[in-house]
């Protein structure tokens, strides 16, 4: 087992585990419109299934929003 951050929560994962699994993992709501981060640096979404996180890496998933005029 190995511990990693997922949005600032510590959360044990069993190794190799790719951002694709991950996603799943967590059951992720819309993962085709989810952007992540991996150590505060951009993974691209050509690179989620083979993407590998290692032990202590800090995840976050993020949504971008539009708005709208007033």
């Amino acid at each position: 087992m190995a511990n990693i951050i997922v949005n600032g929560k510590k959360q044990e994962v069993t190794l190799p585990l790719t951002l694709v699994d991950l996603i799943k993992l967590n059951d992720i709501l819309q993962p085709d419109m989810v952007s992540i981060q991996v150590n505060e640096e951009f993974v691209e979404r050509s690179e989620f299934e083979t993407f590998t996180l290692k032990e202590g890496d800090q995840v976050d998933f993020l949504y971008f929003m539009g708005g709208g005029a007033i």
